[in-house]
Order: C-alpha cells, then structure tokens, then sequence
C-alpha cells in the first residue's frame, strides 16, 4: 500500500498522506497494491466490496498494474477498513511494496544487463527485478520502507550504466558514466583507435623501413608500429577496461570482462615473452568496440518499432473548459473534458464523440486499413487519425489509462514471459561461458606440447576463445525476435501478451472458433421474406414491423431494423400482448394480426402445408440476400419459391419452407391475421463474409483441425459449419461443456488449440486453450486483460496473420539459436588448429552474430496480413 503523495526520492515514503489537490477537508486518498486484481471481474469485485463502506469518494481500480486508488473522508473511514474490505472480496492488498522502471538506454546486451542484475541483487529490500535489454529498462519491485529510489538508481550506476528515466521522469545521476556520453563519443575513439591500428599495420607490413625501434621494455624492442598499437588499446579500449572493471567488482564472467582479460593478457604476454602481441590487443580493442557499436545499432532497430508505438499518441491536447480553448498536456486532460481535433490530427485521449462527423483512420489501434466513419456517441481512440471534419471528443479515460498505453504496457510487460526456448538458452547459457573458459585454458596451456607451437601463439589462441566465450548473440536471439514480432504484431492490430504466447501460437495445431460473434456478426438481421396470399414483401414487412416494434426481443429488433431500412411505413398499433414461447399479437389499423412460430399458427387452424404464393400480380415471394441486386422485379416467382413449391404456385411450409431454412441456419416468423397467412421472414445472424476466407487461409497455413464450438442448436450450428467450411463442428454447449471440449481437442493435437472468441462469454474457454484469441477487443477492456492474445478490430483477417506471423517468429528463432550455436561451436574448434584469427572472432563470432540474429529478427515486421481477400 503506497499513498498516493510521494515525497522526493530520497525520501522515505509516508504510509498516507491528505491529497492537496482535495477540493474537501478530511478527503484522503490511498493507493492499494492488490496484484491478484488482474481482470476486469476482479476489479468490479474490489470496487463493490470497498463501496459499501461510509466516506468513500471515489474508486479507481486498475486491473492492468494491480492497483487499487481510494478517496476517501477520513473522519468516517480509515485505510485499515478499506484494507479489510480488499481482503473481504478475497483479495490480499501487499503492504510496503512498490515497482518502480528505470530507463537504462546503454544496457543493451545480455552481459550488461548481468552486471544490472548483480549490482541490484545486493540492494536490501529489493525484492525483485527485471532487466529488458531489448527495450533498455529494469523493472525494479521493492520494499519502500527499506530503500528508496534514488538507491536503485546508485545500484545501477554502480554497475556502469547511467539511469536517465524513471517512469518517464529524468533522473539527474551522480555517476559519469562513459556508456552514459553516448554512441557518438565511443564511435570517435573507434574511429580514431581504428586510424592508429591502421597506420600501425600499415608500418608492420608495407612501410617495414619507417617502423624505426623507439626504445625497449624489459628487454623487448618497442617499434613505431607497437606505439601506435598501444594507441589503438588507449584509446578505443577505454570503455572496454572500463566494463571489465564493473564487471569484475559485480563478480559478472561477462564479454566486457573476458575482453579485459584478453586485452590485458595479449599487452602482458608481449612483455613476458618478449614476442609482441601488441597487434593482437589493438585488434581486440578496435574491432570489439565496433561490435559493440554494430550491436547497439542493431538494438536500436528492435527499440525502435517499441518506441513507434509510444510515439502514437499527442503529447498536448486541445481542451475546452469553461467556454474557452486551451492547449496542455495530454497527462493533465481529466475524464470528462472535451478535446476539440481538427481534421489532419491525433486524437490525444480514448473518448466519445459529442459532435461532429468524420472518418477516423483507426490503423495504428485495430491495424484496419480503412478509415471508419464516426459520428455522435460513437467511441475513439488515442493515437488514431482525424482524416476528415472537425470532431469533439469528450475523454473517458485518463492518458495513463487509454487503450493505446495499456496496449504499449502489454507489449512491454510481454517480455517478461519468457519462452520455453528463451528459458533454455539461459539455463545452456550458464554453462557455456564457465565450457569455453575452462577450454580456453586448457588449449592454452596444451598446445605447446601437443600441436607444437610456440607459448606465444598458444596464447593467442586462448585470448581468441576467451572472445568466443561470450554468448551474447546466443542469448539475445530469443528476445530479440520476440520483442519484433509483438511489436510488429501491435502495428498490425493484434495483441499479443508474452513470448510464450507467440511462441504457442505458431505451434498449434487446431483451431476452435465461438460461432455467435466470431464466425457470424453476432447481430441478427432479416435474410428472407417471402410474401404469400397475394400480399406484397412490403405489405408483409410493415405487418411484420407493427407486430414488433414493442417486442424486446432480438428477433423483433432485427425485422424492425429491416423494416425501417426499407423504408416501410408503420402502421397504428394496439391492443400488444406477448404469447410467451409462441410470438405476439396485435390489433393493427383495426386488424388483429400474429407473428410468432409456425405452430402459433396451426394453433389458430391453419394448413401450414398448403400456403399459395404471390405471383403475376403482386410482387413475387423472394428470398433475400445481402446484396442489393436481390429485389423483386414484381412479376416472376423467385428461384427460391419455385424450389419449394411442390405445385403450382403452393408452398408446403411445415414440410419444405420452414424446415429448409431452419437448416440453414435460420429462425423461421409467420405473420398474419386470423383469416391468412401473409408471409414468412426468416432471421439469421448472418455469417461474417471473411469467415470462409479464414478458415481456408489457416487450413494453407497448415491448422491441422478447425472447429466450431456453440450453445445452439444442431441443425443451426450444422448450417454455419457447412458455409464457413470448418472441419466439424459441436452445438449446444454449455460454457462448462466448452471448456470440456477444448480439453479433449488439446489432448488429441500435439501442438495445442487456439480458442478464438469474444473474450467476454467465452473467458472459461479461452482461459483453458493453449491460446485464447479475443476478438473485437480494442473497446473491451475485459478481453484486453482476460485473453492471451487480442485482435483489436473486429475482423478474422488478423486470425491467419496472427498464425504465420507465430510460426515465422518460431522459425526465427530457431535459425538464430542453431546458427550462433553452430558458429560459436565451429569457431571455437577451429581455434587449436590455427584456422581463426583473432579478428575473425570478433568479427564473426560476436559483433557479426549479433548483427545476424537482430537482422534476422527484425524481418518479421515484413509479415502483414492479407488485406487484399485472395
């Protein structure tokens, strides 16, 4: 529990203290560490418990980082009762922790972040900490009344590594830290290291007469060359030294350190053996800083599609308070202002339009390529594009808390979920440096009696497998795809929360989809009307409309949706009564009229099995589709009567119409008086158009098994099947016999299910699946925290996108960890046998794998998902 007024860093943390921003006396407010509060149930469970307690203001749970923040009157409540209602939801609230993250931009390899993580593990009260090396941050998790923040930030200074954000603040270190200077600064003593190594070679091997001896050293002759070799080592080895000093102080067997020694070694060798190495420690110290600058480069790529994302959203806002316009900060726009956005714009903060109409360019959120029109009452994102009119926005959520911070939170926070594949390079990782070492020595100290070569060249040999004992291109290779496909995944419009996610995801092997919502729109609309007796389609919707327009029923909602799209006029109503299980009745201009199921009307006596159509005449019974070209042209009897009548202008609807459209899927209304039937409408929930177009893509990609799970019924749940093309399909599931169904399809593939839904009724199922896909889920904060991985646009696209985007991050990944391996391996065995300068080590071995493997990584952000519909 923290409050919600720090002091500065130094200073410890009071348990509580009064907000100076409450506008009454006696108002406090407290923020609570709840991290079991992980969803948005969760969430609504705390905020209801705390409620009931007297002198409570307001509640501000956030489910995203654990947190619960409370104003409260503390002359009628007090923390501690707040606390017990916490603990009454079933949720325990952690006393004196807090988390802070630190930007540490110059920690950008394995070895460095080793020195982090040492230097930290010896700061009491730190209880746990996280180093990102691809995004240059730590995240530190501490005890606060132990030790503050400005101690962490001396830890890790201590390890050589300036800090120079802390939760987006800067922080002012004491350290001068080289790292601290800058790429640009190591890139000149590079350069100019590299000037001297040059001129040194230059004299050693062309202009041999300029190399003139300049004096000796314990008996060795120094030349002109060596000098400038010694320069080379002064100049660009002066950050190495420097990192194998923090390194051996934080006791970290680490690239900086083995470079150190290898450095140090050649430069002692040359005066124990009076045979100069003085070329081989320039080498090392030249070509290792270039690797390192390579290395950063290549880090910086990774970094970089993060920081795209962040880059997103405005930093200022256009507010309207009080009549007047004013331009701040989006961190100080509050919930329920209105931002004004001019066309060409951001839009600064998550909102609902209060006026204007324009097309708002979602990419950057849904990863749709088409701008979406929004007009009053429909809901924006930060970070979107205002490409046409003038829009007022007003702002339902703070800048901290809009989808576009929690999705850059996400993407961060997935790096914490370490791949299987992650885990063993570490666990292979701790082994490798210690092996190749300890071979070091022994080729060192072998080679002399066994391939017969001088102590110098042994020794060389050995300083050449101290370069190669390193395994930073090994352990960043992981990481470093992981980190670009989930951002390359967010520019895309999906969400994927963790490695391991990713990493199931292109291994599955089957894919059960939540029909309602997913495979169909999830929003039942009229698909047929067929007019009968002589009546007109339009006379049979009007009916159809008065009938329904007071039903709260879905289906009524949709044939009075229909109605009205068609413009049909609505007629004067009375006498409403709902015939529960059957339909509704109604007096219609006078006229009492039904609409329900077809046995309401074989309840009022009618042959259901022998109805005529209209033909010549009237306008043709018709069966409609989506497209506008399906309207009657008024004379002829449709495709769809002509199949179903049996005789000459007659339908048998109990045997033929109504169970025909019941198997495809649809719910079958009749309406009429009590002297005729009118006609017939079916409803559906139409099936999405890019459903089969989906599946057929995932079924290329190589999903072995597609199945549809649902709660309806068989012959419904057949019909969707059948049309959207899936493998098979199980209907009338309970949410508990969905999760069963998962299990038994999890048990039957090697490689796992994806479960895609809605995220919100499907959450059993999701959370059972080796994935769980949540769609839709840009404006549904539950999907956002329940599901594994969240398709932010309502759209299947992204599902096939999403698969070979997984299973092309899977095959990164193993490339970079089989090619470093074998590089390294082959390398390394290669040295005894005189086959690997030392420059190649460097070279190949680090600074040339790293470069690879980043490389490699960041050619996932190529993968885009197929807009096109072929």
């Amino acid at each position: 529990m923290t409050a919600s007024d720090r002091g500065s860093p130094d200073e410890k943390p009071h348990t509580h203290e009064h907000d100076p921003g409450g506008s009454e006396d006696g108002e406090s407010v407290a923020e609570f560490s709840v991290p079991e509060m992980d969803c948005a149930s969760c969430a609504g469970k705390v905020e209801n418990s705390v409620a009931r307690l007297d002198g409570i203001e307001s509640i501000e749970p956030q489910a995203t980082t654990g947190t619960l923040t409370v104003a409260f009157d503390d002359g009628r409540t007090s923390e501690a009762a707040i606390v017990e209602r916490i603990e009454g939801a079933g949720y325990a609230v952690e006393d004196g922790t807090a988390t802070v993250t630190l930007s540490v931009p110059d920690m950008d390899c394995a070895s460095c972040a080793g020195k982090v993580e040492s230097a930290l593990a010896r700061v009491e009260g730190v209880t746990d900490h996280e180093t990102r090396p691809t995004t240059g941050t730590v995240v530190v998790t501490y005890d606060d009344a132990v030790v503050v923040e400005r101690e962490l930030v001396g830890a890790i200074e201590s390890a050589g590594y300036e800090v120079t954000d802390r939760d987006g603040a800067t922080v002012e270190g004491d350290a001068e830290s080289e790292a601290g200077l800058g790429s640009d600064s190591r890139a000149r003593k590079t350069l100019v290291g590299g000037v001297a190594l040059a001129g040194g070679l230059a004299l050693e091997f062309v202009l041999t007469g300029l190399n003139a001896t300049v004096g000796t050293v314990l008996g060795s002759d120094l030349h002109v060359a060596s000098v400038l070799f010694l320069v080379a080592v002064a100049i660009s080895g002066q950050a190495i030294l420097r990192n194998g000093y923090y390194s051996a102080r934080n006791l970290n067997l680490d690239i900086d350190f083995l470079m150190s020694v290898a450095i140090l070694g050649a430069l002692t060798a040359s005066l124990a053996f009076g045979e100069a190495l003085y070329f081989e420690a320039a080498t090392l110290a030249v070509l290792f800083s270039v690797a390192e600058l390579l290395e950063s480069a290549s880090m910086d790529r990774a970094r970089n599609s993060l920081e795209e994302l962040m880059d997103l959203s405005p930093d200022e806002a256009t507010v309207k308070r009080d009549g007047e316009k004013s331009t701040i900060p989006v961190e100080q726009v509050t919930v329920g202002d209105v931002v004004g956005v001019r066309p060409g714009e951001k839009i600064p903060m998550d909102g609902t339009v209060v006026e204007g109409t324009s097309a708002v360019n979602q990419a950057p959120i849904t990863g749709e390529s088409v701008p979406v029109d929004k007009t009053v009452d429909d809901e924006v994102f930060a970070g979107t594009i205002n490409e046409g009119g003038y829009l007022e926005v007003e702002v339902t959520a703070t800048a901290s808390d809009n989808t576009l911070s929690r999705i850059v939170e996400m993407v961060e926070d997935a790096q914490s979920n370490r791949t299987d594949r992650e885990q063993f390079v570490e666990r292979f990782a701790a082994y490798y440096t210690p092996v190749v070492v300890a071979f070091a020595v022994l080729v060192t100290v072998a080679s002399p009696a066994v391939f017969g070569v001088a102590w110098s060249t042994a020794v060389v040999y050995g300083l050449t497998l101290l370069v190669l004992a390193c395994p930073c291109a090994f352990v960043i290779s992981t990481p470093v795809s992981v980190v670009s496909g989930i951002t390359s995944a967010a520019k895309n419009g999906v969400l994927i929360k963790g490695g391991d996610n990713l990493e199931a995801m292109g291994a599955v092997d089957a894919v059960a989809f939540d029909k309602t919502g997913t495979l169909t729109k999830g929003e039942l609309t009229v698909t047929d009307v067929i007019a009968l007796n002589g009546n007109s389609e339009e006379a049979v919707l009007q009916c159809a409309r008065g009938l329904e327009q007071r039903s709260e029923h879905p289906i009524g909602e949709a044939i009075v949706a229909e109605a009205g799209d068609a413009g049909v006029a609505a007629r004067e109503v009375d006498e409403f009564e709902s015939l529960t299980g059957k339909g509704v009745r109604a007096d219609l201009d006078g006229t009492p009229h039904f609409a329900g199921k077809p046995g309401l009307f074989e309840e009022l006596g009618f042959e259901l099995s022998h109805v005529h159509a209209t033909t010549d005449g009237g306008l043709a019974s018709t069966a409609r589709e989506t497209s506008s070209d399906d309207e009657s042209d008024g004379g002829v009897v449709t495709k769809t009567a002509r199949q179903l009548c049996d005789r000459n202008n007659c339908l048998d609807l109990l045997d033929e119409t109504v169970p025909r459209l019941q198997s495809e899927g649809k719910t079958v209304v009749l309406v009429g008086t009590e002297d005729e039937i009118e006609g017939v409408v079916a409803v559906a929930d139409e099936i999405r158009p890019e459903a089969k177009r989906t599946v057929e893509r995932l079924k290329a990609l190589g999903v072995e098994r597609t199945v549809m799970l649902t709660g309806d019924n068989e012959r419904t749940a057949r019909a969707i099947a059948s049309e959207v093309g899936v493998d098979e399909y199980r209907a009338e599931l309970l949410p508990d016999e969905k999760v069963g169904a998962i299990e038994e399809l999890d048990a039957e593939t090697e490689g796992g299910v994806a479960m895609v839904g809605d995220g919100i009724n499907d959450a059993p199922a999701l959370a059972t699946a080796t994935v769980g896909v949540a769609m839709g889920a840009a404006g549904t904060d539950t999907a956002l925290e329940t599901a594994d991985i969240a398709l932010m646009s309502d759209d299947l696209v992204r599902l096939p996108y999403l698969y070979e985007l997984a299973g092309k991050a899977n095959g990164v990944i193993r490339q970079n960890i089989v090619a470093s391996l074998v590089v390294k391996a082959g390398l390394a065995i290669a040295v005894p046998f005189g086959l690997v300068p030392i420059w190649l080590a460097v070279l190949a071995g680090d600074a040339g794998m790293t470069v690879g493997v980043t490389s490699n990584a960041m050619r996932l952000s190529r993968v885009r998902p197929d807009e096109t519909g072929e």
